[in-house]
Order: C-alpha cells, then structure tokens, then sequence
C-alpha cells in the first residue's frame, strides 16, 4: 500500500490524516529561492513557519512527521537542530546537484533523523550513482514539477514517460532503498488522471506519493476521507493487472504525456 504524503500546518487536519492511517504528514519549511524559480507557475509555495513542526508533531501517536528544509545553505545546521528539537521523524532536503551537497547535509544530520533526498534538478539525477550510498539515506523521493522545469520540459509527468522515474525506482531499489515520485490528483482529475499516475506508482513499485491540491481536505471537508478511501480502492484493483495490462497502461500513459506536452 502506498503511503500517501499530506502537507498541511494544522493540527486538526492532521489527526483527520492519522485517523485514517497510512498517510504521512508534511510540514514545508521550504523558501529560499522557490518564488523566483517558480514564478508565473501555478504552483504551491508554503507559509509553513518552524513552530508548525511541533504543533502537528504534538497530535500526532503513529502517523510519521517529514520536514522540508531549505536547500543547503550556511544556516543548514541551525535549522536542523531546531528541526529536530521540534520532533521531525524524516528531514528532506531540495534542490541539491551535487553529492557533495548530500554527504554535507548528512554529516550535518549526523544520523538523528532519516534523510529523504528530494531529487529535482537535472544534476541531483546525474550524479545519483556518487550520492545513493550516503548515510543516513531512507528513502528517495522524485519532484517532477521543479525538474521538469531544470529539464527545460513543458510538462510535469514528461520525465515519467522519458523513463527518468523508471532509472531512479531501479536504483533505489539496487541500493534497497523506498522511493516515490511526484503528485496526485483525485482520480478523475488533473491533465494527467490521478488513475494514470496510481497505475505508474504501482507499475515501478512506488512506496509514496504527495496528495495533490485538488486532494487538499480542507476544501473537500468532509469528502477529504471519501477521496482516499476511492484511491485506496483503485490501488487494489490496479494491483491486480497482469504483466500485459501493465505495460498496455505504460504505453497508453507515455503517449497522453507526450501529447499533454506536445507545443500547441
């Protein structure tokens, strides 16, 4: 069963999350430079503030509690000790290239807390080989909207069909690590159906997906709960496809990709 990823700073929304078990809560600390590298994109920027941490961490009893911080900068170590005195249970980091910047940001971790690389630029996916083996390294995660863009690609989901996402879950999986990538939509929604990129999830043996705005629970009230539990059920069917089905989906997803993508 995929873990689902809810970012969110309230409280009461979280233990919503908890209560229905399997989704992971996500505080965003994340600012520096994000306005500028996504301006004029409809895209979600964060008011999240460092005391959100402890108040989602203080609701929470099973549900796992991840942290964005900003990326590697001279105040990186404050802002991890402060992370983690506020009760994180997984730091990611973004936008790194290098492995330099992923060994760093784990020496400064020091093995208190599970690391999650956000892999979202063009250099973070070519020197993954030198960066895999880091320490402290739970899991990967793919941010197909920032690298889409480091990419120079019109479209999110276009470094799923470039097989992008295909070499990372390989990787992963080669190192024994869990990965995940992207965001999804409610089923019948998004350019790309929130169906079609569940299949892909349960095609490359994802472990984790962020819960798109059209999934946000504040705005669907009470229908936050129904919408997962539709997702819950679409998963088990999807898992029951034959190797056949799963590569006919394959094929057919590239495809709407690449139109979605195509200029014009």
């Amino acid at each position: 069963m995929l873990e689902l990823i809810q970012i969110t700073n309230d409280p009461d929304f979280a233990r919503r999350c908890e209560a229905i078990g399997g989704i992971r809560l996500w505080v965003d600390l994340e600012s520096l430079g994000k306005a500028q590298r996504q301006a004029g994109r409809n895209t979600f920027l964060s008011t999240h503030v460092m005391d959100d941490v402890g108040r989602i961490r203080q609701v929470l009893k099973r549900s796992r509690l991840m942290v964005r911080v900003n990326p590697l900068n001279p105040a990186t170590g404050e802002e991890v000790d402060a992370v983690l005195a506020q009760g994180a249970d997984l730091l990611m980091l973004p936008m790194f290239s290098t492995s330099d910047e992923i060994r760093r940001f784990s020496a400064l971790v020091a093995g208190r807390a599970p690391i999650v690389p956000l892999i979202e630029t063009t250099g973070a996916v070519k020197t993954l080989p030198e960066w895999i083996g880091a320490p402290g390294l739970c899991e990967l995660y793919v941010g197909l909207n920032d690298l889409h863009i480091s990419m120079g690609l019109r479209f999110m989901f276009e470094p799923l069909a470039m097989g992008v996402v295909d070499r990372v879950a390989a990787a992963a999986k080669k190192q024994g690590l869990p990965f995940g990538f992207g965001g999804i939509a409610r089923l019948d929604e998004g350019q790309l159906p929130g169906r079609d990129v569940l299949a892909e999830h349960l095609r490359l043996g994802s472990g984790a997906v962020i819960l798109s705005r059209s999934f946000n629970g504040q705005r669907l009230g009470a229908a936050f709960e129904e919408q997962v539990a539709a997702l819950r059920r679409t998963e088990s069917l999807l898992a029951q496809r034959d190797a056949a089905q799963v590569e006919a989906d394959r094929q057919r997803i590239a495809v709407t990709i690449t139109r979605i993508a195509a200029p014009g």
